[in-house]
C-alpha cells in the first residue's frame, strides 16, 4: 500500500500545480452555494436535502470531466509504459489514480459543510439526515469515479473518456426513473442496479448493508474491469 498511497499523494499535489483542483473546487462551490441560498431565502427551508440534490445531479458531469484523464493522459503522452517499468502494479497504480481523484472530490464536497455551520446558527438541522446525505454523496463519488477511470483506460482521447463515462454514470442514475416501463421481476432488478434509488434509501437515514454492498460491489467491479483493461496490453 505504501505506493498506492506515494502515487496517490503525488496525483493529488498535481492538481493543484494547475487550474484544475481550482476550477473544479470554484465552480462546484458556487452551484452548491447557489442551490443553498435560493433553499434557505426564497423556499425557507433550512436543511441540505436541496443541495444533496443539486450535488449528486451535478456529480454526473464533474466527476467523468475529472476523470477522464487520469489514465488517457498516460497513454497520449506514452508514459503509462514508463509508469509501467516502475515498480508498482497495475492495481497499484489504478488504486493510486482513483484514491488521488476521490480525495479531490470529497474534500470538495466537505467544503458545503460551511452551509451546515450556516444552518446550526438560525436552527436545529437534522444531524443524522446530514450525515446520511454526506454518506451517500461519497459512495456516488466512488461509483462515478470507478466508472470514470475505467472508461479513461480504454481510450487515450479524453473526450471519447468522459462520453462513455457520463453516459454509462447517466444510465445507472436513470435506471429508477424507467422501472415502470418494465414487468414487475424485471423493474426489482433494474431498481436495485440504480445509483439513485439506493442514495434515497441512505439519505432516508437509513443505512442498510444492502446499500452499502451495492456500492462497494460497484467500485470494485469497475477497477477490476480498469485493472485487466491495463493488463490486457501485455497479451498484445
Amino acid at each position: 500500500m505504501h505506493q498506492v498511497l506515494t502515487l496517490a499523494k503525488k496525483e493529488f499535489r498535481s492538481y493543484f500545480d494547475s487550474p484544475i483542483a481550482y476550477v473544479v473546487i470554484t465552480l462546484f462551490l458556487l452551484i452548491a452555494g447557489w442551490q443553498f441560498s435560493t433553499s434557505l431565502f426564497l423556499n425557507n427551508t433550512p436543511d441540505l436535502r436541496n443541495i444533496f440534490g443539486i450535488v449528486r445531479f451535478i456529480l454526473l458531469f464533474f466527476v467523468p470531466a475529472l476523470s477522464m484523464r487520469l489514465i488517457s493522459e498516460e497513454k497520449r503522452l506514452g508514459t503509462i509504459e514508463l509508469l509501467m517499468t516502475l515498480p508498482i502494479k497495475d492495481w497499484q497504480l489504478v488504486l493510486g489514480k482513483f484514491l488521488s481523484a476521490y480525495m479531490l472530490i470529497i474534500v470538495t464536497i466537505f467544503l458545503t459543510l460551511i452551509h451546515y455551520i450556516t444552518i446550526s446558527i438560525l436552527g436545529e438541522p437534522d444531524f443524522g439526515a446530514t450525515f446520511a446525505g454526506y454518506l451517500g454523496l461519497v459512495l456516488i463519488v466512488g461509483v462515478y469515479l470507478s466508472i470514470g477511470i475505467f472508461t479513461s483506460s480504454l481510450s487515450q482521447n479524453q473526450i471519447v473518456a468522459f462520453i462513455l463515462s457520463f453516459g454509462i454514470v447517466f444510465v445507472f442514475f436513470m435506471l429508477d426513473k424507467i422501472i415502470f416501463f418494465f414487468p414487475g421481476f424485471l423493474a426489482n432488478i433494474l431498481e436495485y442496479l440504480s445509483i439513485d434509488y439506493h442514495f434515497n434509501n441512505i439519505a432516508r437515514g437509513v443505512i442498510d448493508s444492502r446499500d452499502l454492498i451495492y456500492y462497494l460491489s460497484v467500485i470494485i467491479f469497475f477497477l477490476f474491469l480498469t485493472v485487466q483493461t491495463l493488463e490486457s496490453r501485455k497479451w498484445k
